[in-house]
């Protein structure tokens, strides 16, 4: 027992210099930062990491105090976060998503986010004129609870107050949401399902993506038809379009996603389903997480914007201006940052 105490003892005695200066370069990593460090300090850095390395394999080894090989074990495992981990703080982290990662996966990915389009438009369509050429087929192409009073039978009066009769306050000082506020309430929760269901499901070829996508489609399209029927296009459009510009990209996106882990699932190459799918999932979620990200802004939108605007050409201007936006940010390819 004592010739084991004392080759602990000789084994930390040679070793521990290097230790502890590996220590106090992490401990100011951690608090200040890597750029904390001098250049002679960082080219240290991977030296001392593998002596320490070197050193926990030996106490291992060798049986050493367990209070020892615990603390070099916490030693390595917080240098290798600073040696080979990417240490960004959270603002900087969302600041490289929004800017740089978001918008180039977008590029990268357009041939889905067309496809993912093309399905939903394609759907609507559909509806549309089929809607318009025969009104019994509008409950065909839409959901019941999505009609929610809004059908043939109604007035043009009625279907006019569920445009402009929102979120106003009565005799005694409460706020009436009215029938709008429902309704918009749904359609948000509903593009909200339809976009993580999109992507979630995409797995299974892209099957339920391309029927999640034509049948929201469907609901745009008829709705639509009924709105223009009665005269009131201009007045839908102008309602839906302001959040919807930012909602429906968001359904588009989240379509795309699945998509891409479809095709992965489906046309593999050289690589195993399971590899392939890591790797397009990766994109795949950005593209998700960007999703998410416009829902909340569209909820944002229709949440303030429609409650304090009627105005037809004010919401076509801001619907306009949000596509023109997107547009370039999603679009414009970016000079990348010198190294």
């Amino acid at each position: 027992m004592k010739a084991l105490t004392l080759r602990s003892a000789r084994f930390r005695a040679e070793r521990e210099r290097r230790w502890r200066e590996l220590e106090a370069l992490i401990v100011r990593a951690e608090k200040e930062g890597v750029r904390a460090l001098s250049p002679g300090e960082l080219s240290r850095l991977p030296a001392l990491y593998r002596a320490v390395l070197a050193s926990l394999s030996v106490a291992r080894h060798i049986a050493m105090d367990r209070n020892l090989v615990a603390w070099l074990e916490n030693l390595c495992q917080r240098s290798y976060f600073v040696v080979y981990g990417t240490r960004h703080l959270l603002g900087e982290a969302v600041r490289r998503f929004v800017v740089d990662v978001f918008p180039r996966t977008f590029r990268q990915l357009s041939r889905h986010v067309l496809l993912s389009a093309l399905f939903m438009l394609g759907g609507g369509a559909t509806a549309y004129f089929a809607t318009r050429a025969d009104p019994e087929r509008y409950f065909t192409f839409i959901d019941a609870q999505m009609v929610q009073h809004r059908s043939y039978s109604t007035s043009v009066e009625e279907l006019r107050k569920t445009l402009y009769s929102d979120w106003r306050v009565d005799s005694a000082g409460d706020s009436d949401s009215g029938p709008l506020a429902a309704f918009a309430s749904f359609l948000f929760t509903h593009n909200a399902r339809v976009t993580l269901l999109c992507f979630a499901l995409g797995f299974a070829l892209g099957v339920p993506t391309f029927l999640l996508l034509v049948m929201n489609g469907f609901a745009l399209g008829a709705m639509s038809a009924l709105f223009v029927d009665k005269g009131l296009g201009l007045d839908w459009f102008g309602w839906i379009l302001p959040h919807g510009v930012t909602e429906l990209f968001a359904v588009v996106l989240g379509g795309a996603g699945g998509l891409e882990l479809g095709h992965a699932v489906a046309f593999p190459g050289e690589r195993t389903r399971k590899e392939e799918l890591a790797r397009r999932g990766r994109d795949a979620g950005v593209l998700a997480i960007g999703a998410i990200a416009m829902l909340v802004l569209a909820a944002a939108i229709e949440g303030f914007f429609r409650q304090m605007v009627d105005s037809v050409p004010v919401r076509y201007g801001l619907a306009t201006t949000t596509a023109i936006g997107w547009i370039v940010y999603l679009g414009w390819p970016r000079r990348k940052a010198a190294t």
